[in-house]
């Protein structure tokens, strides 16, 4: 799996521009924080109905 990663990477390094790459990784982040933020609020709410039962 290792030897697959590593030139699968430099492939992609290479074909894309770096702005395109770091502009891709903030939009992953993003996502991902809104989801987990999103998720967290989730966890609070149930676990606060619970408690009022």
């Amino acid at each position: 799996m290792k030897r697959l990663y590593f030139p699968s990477l430099i492939l992609l390094m290479l074909c894309l521009s770096s702005c395109s790459v770091i502009a891709g990784i903030f939009k992953a982040g993003a996502v991902v924080g809104i989801i987990a933020v999103i998720i967290v609020i989730a966890i609070i709410i149930w676990i606060a109905s619970m408690f009022r039962k």
